[in-house]
């Protein structure tokens, strides 16, 4: 990263990084890496490497606590072992509003660490499958690396099986690598 000052967004998530005794080193694109194809690409990694951060929202009385699911780049969230992982049975994915509003980041740039509030974290198993992985770094031009488990620290989050299960030839012709 360049010696200019971080935008607010990428510095909150700095900052949330050293709390916790961690130094990210923060890429900035000048074209969107928005798609995890698209960071794919731009950072030269495979699209199993890029961590999506997707909000969802468990109802509660006062509108909805966030959850962070921190996915593979060719996996999706199954609804139904989500809900099963957290023990709610009302799970549903977040609208742009609502994740901005849930996490003070826009999507396509949500990181997985620096929220304006606590959010319970959930991380896809697959992404330990790589000795490093990318992650949003506050907005759809910056991201950073990061091994699986000092994400899994940096996020506090749990390992789990969130994700809609695919045959292995599926995940193979996607980018991820064979189990």
């Amino acid at each position: 990263m360049s010696d200019e000052p971080a935008h607010p967004s990428v510095q909150r998530v700095l900052d949330a990084a050293l709390r916790k005794g961690v130094t990210l080193e923060v890429t900035r694109f000048d074209e969107s890496t928005h798609t995890a194809a698209e960071a794919a690409s731009a950072v030269g990694a495979e699209l199993g490497q890029i961590v999506k951060s997707i909000v969802f929202v468990v109802p509660s009385e006062d509108g909805g606590e966030p959850l962070l699911c921190l996915v593979s780049g060719p996996n999706r969230v199954d609804l139904a072992r989500l809900a099963a992982v957290v023990g709610e049975g009302d799970v549903r994915r977040a609208t742009a509003r609502e994740a901005h509003d849930l996490t003070g980041f826009s999507i396509g740039g949500i990181p997985p660490i620096g929220h304006t509030r606590p959010v319970r974290a959930i991380m896809d198993p697959d992404l330990g499958r790589y000795p490093v992985v990318w992650a949003a770094a506050g907005l759809p031009t910056a991201v950073f690396p990061v091994p699986p488990a000092t994400l899994r620290v940096l996020a506090n989050a749990t390992v789990a099986p969130i994700t809609e299960v695919r045959p292995a030839a599926d995940r193979e012709a996607a980018g991820a690598q064979p189990g």
